[in-house]
């Protein structure tokens, strides 16, 4: 069994050798980076520059490490490290890059060193545990530096985005409150085509995300959702706040996008990620309507809380949504309507659930049954339990009875009575 004072000094041995030729890896992981990464190299002399001293740095500060044996975990990263991600982020280049760009140059300094120390020793315990102690030093830099820089990334990327949107905010405004403006000098200022079909959408942290790039986050959430629809451009985004934004998406035709599309967009998106979209509308009148359908639906969700489905439309519960402008009223209404079958337990959801799809169906059990893929005995029974604790057919006052199950379905303890 190899000694570790002895693999330690191999190691050093070793990192000290390389030390004295840094300026050289550099030049070595550029060239790396321009096959692997050449968007990073063949960009903005400056921006080339400064990864050029992001590297020096970098590996400069690793190889120190086994040098002097310091502890990689109370390394800090290098100033021009977190001045390139800054810098990748105002250039909105994609972080995972960033990320790529780490491992790559891991991976590179590694071979570098094994191919230096197999030069120095025969012994392959000895070269073993070099190697292992190199592996577990380098990972741990790396995940401490890569760990900072994202975080800066992500935080530049947020301050750059609310900079830079914040003429085009004002614009916007001015827009939807129905300001005269010169329109060409409007969607020249926007970057955006304002006569054709638009469709309004709303997305937002319901709280804080954990990863701390809320905005970024709903940017990436833009790009996946309009990636399924018929766009003759890029979307509009304009930051409401610090983690919400407004998003108009320019249509070659009046569509909403595939339910399943928008819950595989949200299911790779952060847990606190929420969206409401309103109805397709022509020009600037269907630019503003759109977002006004899409804000009383936000109210909705907001009304909700936790409650509430993640993805609302206004086509679907635009009738909720004005309804709902005041929750108060509405709990008490739905209370009126429904009585004890409000009632908030797994037991009367059930019977909700049961009567919402009866009805959706026609009044139909066989429907109801193949929908609910239960047996057509089982909705009969689930109905009559409904209407016995409704006390009375449903068919005496259709309309408000589903608009009430609706408005329980989609904001649930927000309307619903304690049991």
């Amino acid at each position: 069994m190899v000694d570790e004072a002895d693999v330690n000094e191999f190691l050093a041995r070793i990192a000290g050798d390389l030390s004295n030729q840094v300026g050289e890896l550099t030049t070595d992981l550029v060239e790396l980076y321009a096959r692997e990464l050449p968007h990073l190299v063949h960009d903005d002399e400056s921006v080339v520059s400064l990864l050029s001293a992001s590297l020096f740095q970098n590996i400069d500060t690793a190889l120190r490490i086994f040098v002097h044996g310091i502890d990689p975990t109370r390394v800090e990263a290098p100033a021009a490290a977190m001045e390139y991600a800054r810098r990748l982020a105002q250039r909105g280049t994609p972080v995972i890059d960033l990320i790529r760009a780490y491992y790559l140059g891991q991976t590179a300094i590694l071979n570098h060193a094994l191919t230096q120390a197999t030069r120095l020793a025969d012994d392959p315990v000895l070269l073993g545990g070099m190697m292992s102690k190199a592996l577990t030093g380098t990972f741990a830099f790396i995940d401490r530096v890569t760990r900072q820089v994202v975080s800066a990334y992500q935080e530049e990327r947020d301050r750059w985005l609310l900079n830079r949107s914040a003429l085009r905010a004002a614009r916007v405004r001015e827009l939807l409150e129905g300001d005269g403006q010169e329109l060409d000098a409007v969607e020249t200022a926007l970057s955006y085509r304002l006569r054709g079909t638009h469709l309004a959408m709303i997305v937002w942290h319901a709280v804080e995300p954990a990863q701390g790039n809320a905005l970024g986050s709903l940017e990436s959430v833009t790009a996946a959702l309009g990636e399924g629809l018929p766009t003759t451009g890029l979307p509009l985004l304009v930051p409401a706040d610090e983690r919400c934004a407004w998003v108009w998406f320019p249509l070659e035709k009046a569509v909403l996008p595939q339910e399943e599309d928008v819950q595989r967009v949200l299911e790779k998106a952060e847990p606190t990620v929420r969206l409401v979209l309103g109805d397709p509308g022509e020009g600037i009148e269907g630019f503003r309507r759109s977002h006004r359908q899409a804000g009383r639906v936000h109210a909705l969700s907001t009304a909700a809380g936790e409650q509430c489905e993640r993805a609302l439309t206004f086509r679907d519960v635009g009738a909720l949504a004005l309804m709902a402008s005041d929750v108060a009223a509405t709990r008490s209404w739905v209370g009126d309507i429904l009585g004890e079958l409000a009632t908030d337990d797994e037991q009367h959801e059930r019977l909700r659930e049961t009567l919402l799809v009866f009805l959706a169906t026609g009044g139909s059990y066989t429907a109801a049954a193949a929908k609910l893929t239960m047996h057509k005995n089982s909705v009969q029974y689930r109905v009559r339990k409904a209407e016995e604790t409704l006390g009375r057919a449903v068919t005496d006052n259709r309309l408000d009875v589903e608009l009430a199950l609706k408005l329980c379905q989609r904001l649930g303890s927000a309307v619903l009575l304690a049991p």
